[in-house]
């Protein structure tokens, strides 16, 4: 991973969810430019954008709301927006959660006292036991942190079908997967390289199945193995 990237560099923050899911999938998107909406893709759409209101801000018990927050991390080398970011009062923590070392918080302007931030990623479906929504919400708290200066232990998934959220600790573990996902994405993008992938599961809900064609890839064969085969013969 480079120490740190331009902004010509950087890379979409929500393609680290693409490529938890499929790497192919991920390259198709961003590497070869190729999308197709089916009904998943369009819910989950039509649910961000009821949060998708960039000049909107409200206050809820204190609680600073912020909507649609442009985030970028030159470390990461990725930037994107966040749905929702929560400033809570420090003083709402006895026990402080996040903040800098010394659990500080940050300042907001035309606000008095110290806020503690959280973002909040909305999704369609449910909770998920791959950590692909995780390193999402993961990497939006490192973009956060490189911008405010401070240390942001959790965030919060909000999952369409249950109608709840989820609170995620970003343990070293789910950081380290960001930074690792983040540094072959580039890598991956650098190359201008679309892996084959094996078929599984997720391929039938995949919006790209038809341009992947994910049966087919997996039975091909490499050119000069082909050439081998029934030209060398």
């Amino acid at each position: 991973m480079k120490s740190e990237y331009t902004p010509e560099d950087l890379l979409p923050l929500s393609g680290i969810q693409h490529f938890l899911f499929c790497r192919r999938q991920w390259a198709l998107i961003h590497v070869e430019m190729q999308w197709k909406e089916n009904a998943l893709t369009a819910e989950g759409r039509i649910m961000h954008q009821r949060v998708d209101d960039p000049f909107f801000t409200e206050t809820r018990n204190g609680v600073v709301i912020a909507r649609s927050v442009p985030v970028a991390s030159y470390r990461l080398g990725l930037s994107g927006v966040c749905d929702v970011v929560e400033f809570v009062p420090l003083s709402l923590h006895p026990s402080p959660i996040g903040g800098g070392d010394g659990g500080e918080g940050v300042r907001l302007p035309n606000r008095q006292g110290l806020y503690l931030p959280a973002p909040v990623e909305y999704k369609r479906g449910r909770p998920k036991h791959e950590p692909a929504d995780k390193a999402q919400l993961c990497a939006q708290a490192i973009c956060l942190e490189e911008m405010l200066s401070t240390n942001i232990l959790r965030g919060y998934l909000f999952y369409g079908q249950t109608r709840r959220r989820e609170a995620v600790e970003f343990t070293s573990e789910l950081r380290t997967l960001v930074e690792e996902m983040s540094a072959e994405m580039h890598n991956y993008f650098s190359r201008g390289y679309t892996p084959r992938v094996k078929t599984h599961k997720g391929c039938r809900s995949c919006s790209l199945a038809d341009v992947c064609l994910p049966v087919l890839q997996e039975k091909a064969m490499p050119a000069s193995k082909y050439i081998k085969q029934n030209i060398e013969g």
